[in-house]
């Protein structure tokens, strides 16, 4: 592993795992349990601190979630100071991660976390973002079962489409 990062050897986790934890939904047990085993590091990944604050503006800014509830999650997640917490992002490795997503034409923190991947030495992102896939450069794993993962896309579905209707009906 480069960098000395060989405890990181299972992979990175992105943000979007993150999210599912954060609220009641058809994942929420199994990614509670994942990252539990990540941060424990009975699953030898990193968490790189940069998903935690794209999962409170995923969760705060799409999923219109609770701003006190998302921050109260994810400041216990904070609070384990678990060693899989990934803090370093260097400016090499932030031009990297600019490289990737002019390149593959994906989101800057994507290409942050597929730079990361190849910095620390795997190529594995424990992920529910298939656009991470067209780099070719990563191996894209979702770690829950594909059936919980098809009731989840349908439960944010419904979750956004009915704060739409709330919206439109409070706007007229």
């Amino acid at each position: 592993m480069q960098n000395g990062n060989s405890v990181y050897n299972e992979g990175i986790v992105d943000v979007g795992i993150l999210v599912v934890a954060i609220f009641e939904n058809p994942l929420k047990e199994q990614a509670v349990k994942f990252l539990s085993d990540v941060l424990r590091q009975k699953k030898r990944a990193a968490i790189p601190l940069t998903t935690v604050l794209g999962a409170y503006h995923i969760a705060t800014r799409y999923l219109k979630l609770k701003r006190i509830n998302v921050k109260h999650v994810l400041d216990k997640l904070l609070t384990t100071r678990s060693p899989a917490l990934y803090p370093n992002i260097t400016p090499e490795l932030a031009s990297r991660a600019l490289d990737l997503a002019t390149y593959y034409n994906i989101e800057s923190w994507d290409g942050y976390i597929v730079a990361l991947a190849k910095n620390i030495g795997n190529s594995i992102i424990y992920s529910l973002d298939k656009e991470l896939e067209k780099t070719r450069e990563v191996t894209v794993i979702n770690p829950f079962p594909e059936h919980l993962t098809k009731q989840y896309h349908n439960f944010v579905k419904k979750l956004l489409k009915n704060q739409n209707e709330t919206n439109n009906h409070h706007s007229q």
